[in-house]
């Protein structure tokens, strides 16, 4: 059996279901779908009034999310684990600089 990424997989099923879009719509769409996870962690607090406490419907909207940054990210041809690389390596300097300086 042949494994396929999380891009190719997304990419696939876009095609198959003709729901490719402009990227100003996906990132508006990807937008939204943070606004719901936000709206979720509201619901799984009671609105900041109790500790978070875990529903089913956050694992869903953070699917979502991924979802439409997957569809962003491979509209540009991006390549997200070489991104989040890059990114972690950024990170990693920043907080490296952050120590130096308190020394």
């Amino acid at each position: 059996m042949i494994k396929i990424g999380f891009q190719e997989k997304t990419e696939l099923f876009v095609k198959k279901h003709h729901l490719e879009m402009k990227p100003e719509f996906i990132a508006l769409d990807l937008v939204s779908e943070i606004g719901e996870i936000a709206k979720e962690i509201l619901l799984m607090s009671d609105y900041g009034r109790s500790e978070s406490k875990f529903r089913e419907e956050i694992f869903l909207e953070i699917g979502d999310a991924f979802y439409s940054l997957i569809n962003l990210a491979n509209y540009y041809k991006i390549d997200l684990l070489k991104a989040l690389d890059s990114v972690l390596q950024k990170y990693e300097k920043r907080i490296i600089g952050k120590h130096a300086k308190r020394y």
